[in-house]
C-alpha cells in the first residue's frame, strides 16, 4: 500500500469517527453520568479505531458503537466503587443540551438528571441495554451482540430497567409546566417562605446535594416536606443575599446556575412531576461545574 493510499484511509476513517462522535458520546454519557468520563470514552473509541483492521469492518458506525458501550460498561464497573467512597451523595455532572437537546440520540430518553441518578442504581449492562433501546431505538438483536448476550436476555435487561425507573420516577411535566414551577420553589427558596415551600414540594421529595467533600454540601440527602422546606429556609439568608442565578439549561430541562462574586457555586435542577417538585439536585462539586460553565460561553 502506498503512502497515499494510507492518508486516505485515515481521512476516511477520521470522517467516518467524525460522523459517529455525537453518538457515541451520548452512549458513553448515559452510561456513565459523567461527560468528562465520557469524553475519555469516545477518546479510547478513536485510538481502537486508529489501530483497527478497517478494511475488515463493513460497519464503522456500528463498530465504533459496540466498542464505546464495552469500554463504558468496563468504566462503569469501576467507576461504582470509586463513588461508593464518594463524599455525600453523588449526583450526574450537568450538560448543555440547549444545543443538542438529543445528544446525538433518536430520542432525548436517558438525558434528564434525576433519570441518569436512578440509572446509576442499575447494573452496567441494564444501564447499557436500557440507553441502546430507549435512546438510540437500537433492535434487541443489536443489543445483545454488542452486550454478547442471547436477545431473550437483551430484552430481560431492558425490562428489568424500565420497571426500576416506573417504580423511582413518575412522568415529568412539559418544559414550560417545568420552568413555572421551578420559579416559583426559586422565589420561595431565597424568601425562605415555609408556606411557598410546602406547596410545591411532594410530600416524599428528597434534596441531594453534591458538593464531593469540597463544598459545604449537606452530606446526606434531605428528605420529606418538613425536613426539606426547614432545611432550605435555615440556609436563604446565609446562601442566596450574596448570590446571582442566571437560567440555563441542562440535561433538556430549566434549571438555574447560581454565582457569588463571578464564580459558579451551584447549578440547582428539579425533577417534577404533576405532584410536585419530586428531587430538588444541587451540583456543587466545582469538578462538575467547571466543565458544564465552560460549555455555556458568556
Amino acid at each position: 500500500m502506498r503512502a497515499g493510499d494510507d492518508a486516505d484511509s485515515l481521512d476516511r476513517a477520521t470522517r467516518e469517527f467524525i460522523a459517529a462522535r455525537p453518538q457515541l458520546f451520548g452512549i458513553a454519557y448515559r452510561v456513565l453520568g459523567s461527560a468528562v468520563e465520557a469524553e475519555d470514552i469516545v477518546q479510547e473509541a478513536w485510538l481502537r479505531w486508529q489501530n483497527a483492521n478497517r478494511a475488515d469492518i463493513h460497519e464503522p458506525a456500528a463498530f465504533l458503537a459496540t466498542v464505546t458501550v464495552r469500554l463504558a460498561i468496563n468504566f462503569a464497573q469501576s467507576a461504582r466503587m470509586r463513588r461508593e467512597s464518594y463524599i455525600g451523595p453523588w449526583l450526574p455532572e450537568p450538560i448543555d443540551t440547549s444545543m443538542d437537546p438529543q445528544v446525538g440520540a433518536e430520542r432525548a430518553e436517558a438525558l434528564d438528571m434525576a433519570v441518569l441518578f436512578i440509572l446509576e442504581k442499575l447494573n452496567p449492562a441494564e444501564r447499557a441495554a436500557y440507553v441502546l433501546r430507549e435512546a438510540f431505538d437500537y433492535p434487541y438483536k443489536q443489543i445483545a451482540d454488542i452486550l454478547e448476550t442471547s436477545e431473550a436476555n437483551s430484552r430481560q435487561l431492558v425490562s428489568r430497567a424500565r420497571k426500576h425507573l416506573s417504580a423511582e420516577h413518575r412522568d415529568p411535566v412539559s418544559s414550560t409546566a417545568h420552568r413555572r414551577l421551578l420559579e416559583v420553589f426559586l422565589a420561595a427558596a431565597q424568601t425562605g417562605s415555609l408556606s411557598a415551600l410546602e406547596e410545591v414540594l411532594t410530600e416524599d421529595v428528597v434534596s441531594y446535594s453534591d458538593g464531593g467533600g469540597v463544598r459545604g454540601a449537606s452530606k446526606i440527602p434531605v428528605v420529606g416536606r418538613p425536613h426539606v422546606s426547614k432545611y432550605l429556609a435555615a440556609f436563604a439568608p446565609r446562601f442566596w443575599p450574596q448570590a446571582d442565578v442566571r437560567w440555563v439549561e441542562a440535561n433538556g430541562r430549566p434549571a438555574v446556575l447560581v454565582s457569588t462574586h463571578g464564580n459558579a457555586v451551584a447549578l440547582l435542577s428539579v425533577d417534577v412531576s404533576a405532584r410536585g417538585i419530586e428531587r430538588i439536585m444541587w451540583v456543587m462539586n466545582p469538578a462538575k461545574l467547571a466543565p458544564y460553565v465552560a460549555s455555556l460561553g458568556n
